[in-house]
């Protein structure tokens, strides 16, 4: 390859709509993880906030929960430990069956669902900031859309996970 086709390269795979995505992905994650550490739940990292919004408010299996977040289930198993230790989810038996446990917000758990809804309205009000509140509407509904376009309805069963360190 000549330096052309490495500068190319590189350009491509740092400036498209997908990197762009991430890079505002993380920005929220990271501005919501500052905010809820200022709210006092300062021993959560990003993997379990990225955890918790697959968490049915009624509970939900942990198998279900490494599916829905893409991990394995000794990964999500770990997180749960951690969570328990911290006072945010409990385990509790599955009254559908008795051989499984539903995960279970905890009261501290519920602070930190209202203390997240909060955080969610305050970062969104920074984007109306920049964006306006016309901005960030259509902001909202071009994402909707992008969503919801089937990508290959050939395709059978989910992508792959994605990678997580």
């Amino acid at each position: 390859m000549d330096g052309r086709d490495v500068d190319d390269l590189a350009a491509a795979r740092q400036h498209h709509v997908g990197r762009l995505l991430l890079r505002a992905h993380r920005d929220f994650n990271d501005r919501a993880l500052r905010k809820l550490r200022a709210l006092g739940h300062d021993r959560l990292t990003m993997a379990h906030t990225g955890l918790l919004p697959h968490l049915d408010l009624d509970g939900t299996r942990a198998t279900t929960l490494a599916e829905r977040a893409g991990m394995t289930k000794q990964a999500v198993g770990q997180l749960v430990l951690d969570l328990e230790r911290h006072g945010y989810v409990e385990r509790a038996p599955d009254p559908t069956d008795r051989r499984a446990a539903l995960v279970r917000f905890t009261p501290r758990g519920w602070d930190y669902l209202r203390d997240a809804a909060r955080v969610k309205r305050e970062i969104e009000a920074e984007y109306a900031a920049v964006l306006g509140e016309d901005g960030l509407r259509g902001l909202m509904a071009v994402l909707t859309a992008l969503l919801a376009v089937d990508p290959d309805p050939i395709a059978e069963g989910p992508a792959d996970p994605p990678h997580r360190p």
